[in-house]
């Protein structure tokens, strides 16, 4: 059985014990988490989401935080003047594992939702805490 996840704006088809990265998620190494965004889930029976599958969830093992390589921006302007400019950006990356893919009842797991790190995340955490209190 496989899924087609959506997390940090990119699609990934996962299966169960598959590993890859994903951009950065607010979580710890050794925590468990799940992608609730389940477009797609294959097998035997494939049910396509419109756009998600209700109650579908992939539960996932945090493995390492890390960062991506390196990416220079390198640009040279004009002949005579010797302007230039470099710009270099790493990206920070989650390593996950799955380790089980949820067909329905993914709300009563008690599981954290995988949520990225940016400041629109930490606020949509913020109201998901507020409203379960």
């Amino acid at each position: 059985m496989y899924a087609v996840i959506k997390t940090g704006g990119k699609q990934y088809r996962v299966e169960e014990g598959s590993e890859f990265t994903v951009e950065r998620l607010a979580a710890d190494a050794g925590d468990t988490v799940q992608f609730t965004e389940v477009l797609m889930i294959g097998g035997d029976e494939a049910v396509i989401g419109a756009p998600r599958v209700d109650g579908a969830a992939v539960t996932a093992e945090v493995v390492e935080q890390g960062r991506g390589p390196k990416i220079n921006n390198f640009k040279k302007r004009r002949r005579k003047h010797s302007s230039k400019r470099l710009k270099g950006h790493r990206q920070d990356l989650t390593t996950v594992r799955i380790t089980g893919i949820i067909t329905s009842g993914a709300g009563e797991t008690g599981i954290a939702p995988a949520i990225g790190s940016g400041a629109a995340a930490r606020a949509a955490e913020a109201d998901q805490r507020a409203s379960a209190t």
